[in-house]
């Protein structure tokens, strides 16, 4: 039997943007916050850069906007981006107040450290040494298990949002909660609230080789989309240029920090190679960085290239990134004195949910924050150390906006979950298989390079395990693991479809069919309609 529950508000996902939208709600209403893992556990906690904001006097408010233009190729919404940076500062004075600790200049100095990475023309990224992310996401949820106000679930994952249309045959469309399964008793709940919150981050994990962590498998941006959201921009998937290539090392991302302090680049045989792609050379934007050496390793054939920092004093190394260098050390690589082999991975969600600036989405009572939303603010290609601080901006923007709401309890008869019609799986080795075929034929397919036929391959497969899954997910109970593939399939098919759609090269997205911008006609959003 399907247990119900009713909160004023329903947080999907305990990142950055979940948990900081629930402490700013948390004196106002009764939030709820579900975590299909541990309450931790997210991309939020793995992000090693920072934050970026304007510090420096030498800064200014419109030179971060102009980079941020600039490395979104034209697909960036001027409006959120300036919204963002100009709301940058008052939100890392938030975090500092619920207890943040950022790294200074000196042991007795008043002013904090800052570094620059890739796409910023000055240093603005504000840290915790490196290991900003673990930072600000523990230190939130310390403040969230200690109030009263917030209730948390951890291991709980969603299932299907509750819509006022599909699940009541309304013909106005409303959030109304969400179908849950819990994960540890393997039961069905009903969270029901008048606003619901997706927060549940990107979707790396749809791809063979990523930075983030297992729980990265685009849920809210599937839910959202088959309960009738539109989503921009899915072809715009970041590689992160460093991830540690270590056979005992997984998704480990060498931060870009290191380049910011002039780590350089090189390859096999000890040379620089990024000065013939960009005048920034290892500054250059991520997208600019992760292509050329995806072309090294092909045009090379080596399995990966090298980010040497050695020549930087062995205490500067160490204080500056004491996680990177415990881990790679523990490895057997040294990295005071030799370089640290790396490999792009999928790192980051450009595209999302489209939301306004308040995180509203197409659907009343259904917001989005953080890596699950399209706000405009990265266009084509997302600057270094933008993404914390989108967190914090719209988390805060979609609490200020249902503050003026008057929050009423969801009395609709919302039916109960039904699983009469489904039979235990007998075997899980079909949703293994599907899984990790996915995935291959995502990275082969659908990386760093594109063309239309590798981008047909991955749909005409894509098609097949659809089927597959579909048929499994309508006869058989339903598992954590069925779910995340089935929700990994829905965004595969948005990232593919929305390649397709592009027909040029810009930002993240390249494919040698169209290897330059099409400069003929404005940019354009690519948008999917919602799942009819």
């Amino acid at each position: 039997m399907t247990t119900t529950q009713q909160f004023d508000i329903l947080i999907i996902g305990s990142g950055t943007a979940g948990l900081t939208l629930a402490l700013h709600m948390a004196d106002h209403a009764r939030v709820a916050v579900i975590s299909k893992g541990q309450l931790d556990e997210g991309a939020s906690l793995y992000a090693q850069g920072g934050i970026s904001v304007v510090l420096d006097k030498t800064d200014s408010i419109q030179s971060h906007i102009d980079d941020t233009l600039l490395a979104g190729a034209g697909l960036c919404n001027e409006e959120a981006v300036r919204y963002t940076v100009e709301h940058a500062r008052e939100n890392i004075e938030w975090l500092i107040d619920q207890g943040v600790t950022f790294t200074r200049d000196g042991v007795t100095s008043e002013t904090y450290h800052l570094t620059r990475e890739g796409g910023h023309s000055h240093r603005r990224i504000i840290h915790s040494a490196d290991a900003t992310g673990r930072e600000v996401e523990t230190t939130l949820l310390d403040k969230a298990k200690a109030h009263p106000g917030i209730s948390l679930f951890p291991y709980h994952i969603g299932i299907d949002l509750i819509t006022s249309q599909k699940h009541l045959k309304e013909t106005l469309n409303k959030a109304l909660g969400c179908y849950v399964l819990d994960i540890e008793k393997d039961e069905t709940k009903t969270f029901l609230a008048p606003v619901t919150v997706l927060a549940t981050g990107g979707a790396g994990k749809v791809y063979l080789y990523t930075s983030n962590p297992d729980v990265s498998t685009g849920d809210g941006i599937a839910m959202g989309w088959r309960a009738g959201c539109r989503v921009a921009n899915m072809e715009f998937v970041q590689f992160h240029p460093t991830c540690l290539f270590h056979p005992r090392a997984k998704s480990f991302l060498i931060s870009e920090a290191l380049r910011g302090e002039g780590a350089r680049l090189l390859l096999a045989n000890g040379e620089r190679f990024m000065q013939r792609f960009h005048p920034r050379g290892e500054l250059a934007p991520r997208d600019v960085v992760a292509r050329a050496i995806d072309h090294e390793m092909k045009r090379l054939g080596h399995d990966c290239v090298y980010l040497d920092i050695s020549h930087k004093p062995a205490t500067f190394i160490k204080s500056h990134f004491p996680t990177i260098y415990k881990r790679c050390l523990a490895l057997g690589i040294d990295m005071t004195r030799e370089p640290v082999p790396v490999v792009p991975a999928a790192h980051y969600t450009c595209g999302g949910i489209m939301t306004d600036l308040q995180g509203r989405t197409d659907i009343p009572g259904l917001y989005a924050v953080g890596e699950t939303a399209h706000t405009g603010l990265h266009g084509a290609n997302r600057m270094a150390s933008n993404s914390l601080l989108e967190c914090l901006v719209f988390a805060r923007a979609a609490a200020d906006d249902i503050k003026q709401q008057a929050l009423q309890a969801v009395t609709a008869d919302v039916p109960p979950w039904d699983a009469s019609q489904v039979q235990p799986a007998k075997e899980a080795i079909a949703i293994t298989h599907n899984w990790d075929e996915l995935r291959r034929f995502m990275w082969d397919y659908v990386g760093i390079v594109r063309t239309n036929k590798r981008l047909n391959k991955a749909k005409q497969r894509l098609a097949l395990l659809q089927q597959e899954i579909d048929e499994f997910y309508s006869q058989h109970h339903i598992s954590a693991d069925l779910l995340e593939l089935r929700n990994l399939a829905d965004v595969a098919g948005l990232i593919i479809d929305s390649a397709l759609l592009r027909k040029e090269s810009r930002g993240l997205h390249y494919t040698l069919d169209y290897p330059a911008a099409d400069e003929q006609q404005p940019a354009r959003e690519t948008i999917m309609l919602p799942e009819s």
